[in-house]
């Protein structure tokens, strides 16, 4: 079974242009399924029983959501393999997966989010970085694995753009305003320090990351997690922050000023506009308030 598995996961990264860490996932997903197999572990031995007792035993153990993911992994394998020729019939077809509501995204409100922009002060050892990468975030919307990818090439400060790589490997164009940009010219020269103090020890340096660690390599998510994390306790926000959480903020802010939900979907990189409805039901409750404050009849005088 080992020659399917990796052919799949090389069509996912060759093919599909899925990432590595979504291509590390499938391929967990997968192998957890084998070993449920055990010996039963070749094509011709899969059935819907076998994987309706895999699904089974995940209930157990894991949260629905979890589930959801390993049964959608499958669902894309079996079909995979069925264009291969491997096997002739999808042993997932009719197979349900639990049901999940809607999930609500966490998201901060716009005093929060500056209070979060301005807790990297000068006594942090990489504050400009902090608060370049920050505000960059907050301005467009990115997923932090674009933060982290993006090179100096990507960037143009002058017409406040930046260009990411998203899932798939697809590209798009985004815009960011005067505290983004302010924030990397001042960031610049604290990059420059970074490589220059390691080539003066004879060091390798990173020349296209925007973002460097002390090291000189490029500045990783889960560094990006952590200071992000540590940056909103000293906030005082009283939820937990991840760099997504800025995303959604983003999002919401903008639906909550007007912005159509189309126009987020292009900026959040969203293939379908399902995905970005979500953000929808965060703004109920500002909208009942616009309605409450705009409309003649929306509240009546009592008599």
């Amino acid at each position: 079974m080992t020659n399917p598995l990796e052919r799949f996961t090389q069509w996912l990264a060759v093919e599909k242009g899925y990432s590595p860490h979504t291509v590390d996932g499938y391929r967990r997903d997968l192998l957890e399924f084998l070993r449920h197999c055990g010996e039963a572990c070749s094509p011709d031995a899969f059935s819907p029983s076998l994987v309706q007792s895999f699904i089974g035993s995940l209930y157990l153990r894991s949260a629905s959501a979890s589930v959801a993911r390993k049964l959608s992994a499958l669902r894309t394998f079996f079909r995979f393999l069925q264009r291969e020729g491997v096997i002739s019939t999808d042993p997932v077809a009719g197979v349900a997966g639990p049901k999940q509501g809607q999930h609500i995204p966490v998201f901060l409100t716009v005093d929060e989010v500056f209070a979060l922009l301005e807790a990297p002060v000068a006594s942090d050892r990489y504050w400009r970085r902090d608060r370049a990468f920050l505000e960059l975030i907050y301005a467009t919307g990115m997923r932090v694995s674009e933060l982290v990818g993006c090179n100096r090439d990507d960037l143009d400060l002058a017409a406040e753009l930046v260009r990411v790589r998203g899932k798939g490997g697809k590209e798009r164009l985004l815009p960011f305003g005067r505290a983004a940009r302010e924030a990397l010219e001042q960031y610049f020269p604290e990059r420059e320090s970074i490589s220059l103090a390691r080539l003066e020890r004879g060091k390798a340096v990173e020349t296209q990351a925007v973002f460097l660690n002390g090291q000189g390599s490029r500045l990783s998510v889960r560094s990006v997690e952590r200071l992000i994390q540590i940056y909103a306790l000293r906030a005082g926000i009283g939820v937990t922050v991840t760099p997504h959480a800025l995303r959604h903020s983003f999002a919401t802010h903008l639906l909550e000023m007007g912005a159509d939900l189309r126009t987020v979907q292009e900026l959040l990189g969203h293939v379908s506009l399902s995905t970005t409805q979500k953000y929808t039901h965060l703004n109920i409750d500002h909208l009942t308030r616009v309605y409450d404050q705009a409309h003649p009849q929306a509240t009546r005088p009592s008599r």
